[in-house]
């Protein structure tokens, strides 16, 4: 076996700084607020930072409408702060890891600003153009992901231009080299800066197809889903092969690229030595209640039916990386709910469902990624109005819910359920006001259940998920396993039972045995190859072999005698 690279060793923590720790009483987390937190997430076993942007933006959609790709914006800081947080890191063994936001900018960017201003401008052809319909409408039905539209007219150029997301999100032009060589040299820019990698967002919507038309509609409003339409499109990995050449190659540093939409068959292509990535995140394991793209109103919800498909869709992405490229293993990032919510029924107990994730999470084949305020067990908010939310998605969704005939009832239980600022409320640290998250007014409402989950409490607490996480962590990185979990292969036991997640790991002469409960009853089970196991840990004490109590996550570890 080769002998494995530093982020595939070490666990990621993604940071979502707006939310992390106000230093200033601005209500708005920062660059310093990440500084002071470095040695909390070393505890963690943490050895890079997924920072997602802090470039300057108008702040439309929290950032991923950029309008400089080489600066920092000044609510979170300055550059010497961002030079600072990079140097600190690099002190303990923390790499900070930039997300690069490419497949658009901000309608304020200076790109876009002379785009619109005339057809004949310095960057005319950087975004997408295209002549309204004989009647004036769009030129197609295609519908952006957060509602309404993908096409916005533009009197100046008296054309529309086209965003994948919110208006204030113009696509760029992939097809001229001089964008593509802009995008790289900001890439580059942040390499000089000492950065030890790059997520990169919304990869799949970078190439249009050749002849953009309409697509069938997917729901009353007579729009498609622009995903369907674009994403994927043939000639993206030209593309994305370009970019390794020109910024990835020849750095020691991670790339994980959020494709959603690529299936495991094709991970091949897309990581590994021949593909363009390091890893990637694909979404078939967190889309499960969308059968029909993502459209909330379309959600089947929670079901028994979606542990099954978790498991399918699991062992899938680790049979498609077991031999080529290296899977990302995540349950929740700044796009998805709480997981405690997602995968368990409404009537789980929280904290035990939060340590049964953590256990797979920390457990698989791949490097894990956690999630700002993930490892306390964070749950989903439920505020009543949808002017209390801030995320521009979630009140397209909201309304697109009610011009398809639902209640503002039902249409605030999908907001309650899907809505991206489940993950984004202020991280919790003390039982202080506003969880010591800031002196100010927080830019989003704290959790109310901040003084039970906040890291002053869950880290005097030998139970708590938290405590939990860092045993993990150790066993995963120092411990007697820490061969096995993070050499080792992958095996699925138990497949055809709906309830039990399973999995062995094998490396050298040890292997370690997942098995996770996801249901609120007591769960039998049968597996031979736990004879000669002890055990490892146990999320409840008093584990017992062949069954699992409610919402139980054990760990097993056996000797073989037997190299691989």
């Amino acid at each position: 076996m080769n002998k494995l690279k530093w982020w595939q060793k070490t666990n990621v923590y993604q940071v979502y700084p707006k939310s992390f720790l106000d230093t200033t009483g601005s209500g708005t987390g920062d660059i310093k607020g990440i500084t002071a937190k470095l040695d909390y997430l070393k505890t963690l076993g943490v050895g890079a930072i997924w920072l997602t942007p802090v470039y300057p933006s108008p702040m439309v959609d929290n950032g991923y409408d950029i309008a400089d790709f080489t600066g920092i914006d000044p609510s979170y800081g300055t550059m010497a702060d961002m030079e600072r947080l990079i140097a600190e890191g690099r002190k303990r063994d923390i790499r900070m890891v930039m997300d690069l936001v490419y497949n658009h900018s901000s309608d304020k960017h200076p790109w876009f600003i002379d785009s619109a201003s005339s057809r004949e401008s310095e960057h005319s052809d950087w975004y997408i153009w295209r002549d309204a319909k004989p009647d004036g409408s769009a030129p197609t039905n295609w519908r952006s992901i957060f509602g309404g539209s993908a096409w916005t007219w533009c009197e100046g150029r008296q054309q529309y231009y086209l965003h994948t997301f919110a208006e204030a999100q113009p696509d760029l032009n992939w097809e001229n080299p001089a964008v593509r060589q802009a995008l790289y040299d900001a890439a580059n820019f942040w390499l000089d800066k000492g950065v030890g990698g790059f997520r990169i967002d919304a990869i799949v919507y970078i190439k249009k197809p050749a002849v953009f038309a309409d697509g069938k509609p997917d729901s009353d409003d007579g729009m498609v889903n622009i995903h369907s339409m674009i994403a994927n499109t043939p000639g993206i990995l030209d593309y994305l092969h370009e970019f390794k050449e020109k910024v990835f190659k020849g750095h020691d540093i991670f790339t994980v690229a959020e494709a959603n939409g690529v299936a495991p068959e094709d991970l091949d292509k897309w990581v590994g030595e021949k593909g363009a990535f390091d890893m990637l995140f694909e979404f078939s394991h967190v889309n499960l209640e969308f059968p029909d793209g993502e459209l909330w109103s379309h959600a089947t919800g929670y079901t028994p039916k979606v542990i099954t498909g978790l498991k399918q869709a699991l062992t899938a992405s680790q049979q498609a990386t077991a031999k080529n490229g290296w899977y990302p293993v995540f349950f929740e990032n700044h796009d998805q709910p709480r997981c405690t919510a997602h995968y368990f029924p409404a009537d789980a107990d929280k904290k035990l469902a939060a340590k049964a994730i953590a256990t797979v999470l920390m457990t698989m084949r791949g490097t894990p990624f956690i999630y700002e305020g993930q490892e306390l067990g964070l749950d989903n908010v439920a505020w009543n109005n949808i002017n209390d939310y801030n995320d521009i998605s979630s009140k397209g969704q909201y309304f697109l819910a009610l011009e398809e005939g639902r209640s503002p009832a039902e249409a605030m239980e999908l907001v309650h359920r899907y809505s991206r600022d489940n993950a984004r409320t202020p991280m919790q640290w003390t039982k202080e006001k506003n969880a010591g998250f800031s002196t100010g007014k927080p830019w989003l409402p704290v959790h109310e259940d901040y003084a039970r989950q906040c890291v002053e409490g869950e880290a005097q607490e030998a139970d708590s998920v938290l405590s939990y996480y860092r045993q993990l962590a150790a066993l995963r990185q120092t411990g007697e396993a820490a061969g096995v979990l993070q050499q080792g292969t992958y095996m699925e036991l138990l497949r055809e039972n709906p309830a039990i997640l399973a999995f062995k790991r094998h490396f050298g002469c040890r292997e370690v045995y997942t098995l996770v409960n996801f249901t609120g009853r007591e769960q039998a089970y049968v597996l031979p190859e736990l004879k000669e196991a002890r055990l490892l840990m146990e999320s409840i004490p008093g584990s017992r072999k062949g069954m699992l109590r409610p919402y139980e996550a054990v760990l097993y570890i056996k000797e073989t005698g037997e190299g691989l």
